[in-house]
């Protein structure tokens, strides 16, 4: 059984149609692309599955059970977390504090709890500093535990949200063009990264504009196009496809990878 199951999403905004009756699978284990031009309907896409935006129409089926229409802290708990084009964190709280917040989504204590501290509040508050410093540590951030979010550069700003994510203890991972601002070293270490949470048992599905670091790390790509899915298959199928390349990867980028 596939992970996530989208089946005939479609999403318009007035007469705009920015995802097309859009239909896919996720399997477990893998690390999935989707790509397309500017416009496409990617991040909608994302941001329906999230639970950000609504569906007008179809199911999506997380571990066999719909999630259209849950609210986003729902579909966070049933397992499913995201990155940003823009990483959305706190700036004026603490990295560690940051990671933290998403580990709450597996918290337990109420806030009575919290307001009384509670000998149990206080075990669980403790665990969730372990776990955030776990994940910080594993993304690299881990130095910088007690500095501002703002006060960081935008690579590093990415990995914090990074973190956050993973603390939720997610099995589906959404990653909204991670390597966008980022350069060819931080990109290549994404890379590697991303590989290291497919090894964690995390699935991964990627929204990105990099096309060597899609190529590299992709067990399979979802080509839109106007909201549609234009094509889908393992990266040398997709970078052979006459309309792929018609629409978006141009014939310049098929005989660089040809070379």
């Amino acid at each position: 059984m596939a992970l996530l199951d989208v089946q005939n999403v479609h999403r318009a905004f007035g007469g705009v149609v920015a995802v097309n009756r859009a239909s896919f699978q996720v399997e477990p284990g893998k690390i999935k692309s989707i790509i397309g031009p500017n416009g496409a309907g990617k991040t909608t896409l994302f941001n329906i599955i999230s639970g950000v935006l609504a569906s007008e129409s179809g199911r999506i089926l997380f571990k066999g059970k719909n999630i259209r229409g849950r609210r986003p802290y729902r579909i966070a708990e049933a397992g499913i977390s995201r990155t940003f084009q823009n990483p959305s964190l706190f700036l004026q709280m603490s990295v560690l504090e940051n990671v933290m917040v998403g580990r709450h989504a597996r918290s337990r204590c109420g806030f009575a709890s919290c307001c009384l501290s509670w000998p149990w509040q206080r075990r669980e508050e403790r665990a969730i500093r372990e776990a955030a410093l776990a994940e910080m540590a594993f993304v690299g951030v881990e130095a910088e535990g007690h500095a501002p979010a703002g006060s960081l550069a935008f690579g590093r700003r990415r990995m914090i949200e990074l973190a956050r994510a993973l603390a939720t203890e997610p099995e589906l991972l959404l990653l909204d063009e991670p390597a966008s601002g980022l350069n060819t070293r931080e990109t290549d270490d994404l890379g590697e990264l991303i590989r290291r949470i497919r090894d964690r048992g995390i699935t991964v599905l990627l929204v990105e504009h990099d096309m060597a670091l899609v190529m590299d790390i992709s067990d399979e790509i979802l080509v839109l196009h106007n909201g549609a899915v234009l094509a889908e298959g393992a990266p040398a199928e997709v970078q052979n496809d006459p309309r792929v390349i018609s629409v978006y990867l141009g014939e310049d980028f098929q005989h660089a990878a040809a070379g």
